[in-house]
């Protein structure tokens, strides 16, 4: 039930990003707020065990490339909330989608001469890809 939440929030904030750079810190607080919300209803079986550890699983891996010079803060910040709506371990395939498909937007960025690009359209995609890739291991 919270994933597709989070997938609207990470699409609204992928518009703010393409359009602005920056991404609203309402966005992950909003986020997060609903991570916390499913929790505390047991709307979605994970517990706030799980949710914590999602949480810190993407604050620490997009923090260490925050540091690197690779996501700005904005990115940490959504993909630290996503973090805590997926829980562990499903942040971590999330995670493995995202950056496929942000090697794949920076490949494309740096053969049309760019090297700066925004990152949160890598984020959807890999998200939408954990979703669909999640929504079939549940039909099979």
């Amino acid at each position: 039930m919270g994933t597709g939440v989070a997938l609207v929030f990470v699409l609204v904030a992928t518009i703010f990003d393409l359009r602005t750079r920056e991404v609203p810190d309402t966005i992950p607080a909003l986020l997060l707020g609903w991570a916390v919300a499913v929790a505390a209803l047991g709307l979605d079986g994970n517990g706030w065990g799980s949710m914590l550890v999602g949480l810190s699983v993407g604050l620490l891996t997009s923090g260490l490339f925050f540091a690197l010079g690779g996501l700005g803060g904005g990115d940490v910040k959504l993909i630290a909330a996503l973090g805590a709506v997926l829980g562990h371990p499903a942040i971590w395939t999330a995670l493995f989608w995202i950056a496929l498909a942000g090697g794949g937007f920076s490949l494309i960025a740096l053969i049309r001469g760019r090297r700066d690009l925004a990152y949160l359209p890598a984020i959807a995609l890999g998200l939408s890809i954990h979703l669909l890739w999640e929504l079939k291991s549940v039909n099979v």
